[in-house]
């Protein structure tokens, strides 16, 4: 059984950092693409970016050059590094993979980017 558990959500003010976690179970986060989604009140979930079994990361143009998406292989967890945040950051991150054929979603976490 595949679970995905992201945490480290929060208020923070414009300019300001985070960082996501998403601490994967079922599943080992080396072997397989791990993504990042968001979404904003009101609108569709959108990717935010992803990290290949090779380490190659890919980004939305929206988030390029402030967010950085990597990998801790001892402790299976996959972080999601967001800085000089903006309020149009704020929404709820989800990690996600496919594993057999299947698609897994964590919970979510919320991000507030808010003076």
């Amino acid at each position: 059984q595949v679970q995905l558990v992201e945490s480290g959500g929060g208020l923070v003010q414009p300019g300001g950092s985070l960082r996501l976690s998403c601490a994967a179970s079922g599943l080992i986060v080396s072997s397989y693409v791990m993504y990042w989604y968001r979404q904003a009140p009101g609108k569709q979930r959108d990717l935010v970016g992803t990290i290949s079994s090779g380490n190659m990361t890919t980004y939305a143009m929206s988030v390029k050059g402030r967010f950085t998406i990597s990998r801790d292989n001892a402790k299976n967890t996959v972080f999601l590094q967001m800085n000089s945040l903006k309020p149009e950051d704020t929404a709820v991150y989800y990690c996600r993979t496919i594993k057999s054929g299947c698609l897994y979603w964590g919970q979510g976490t919320q991000v507030t980017v808010s003076s």
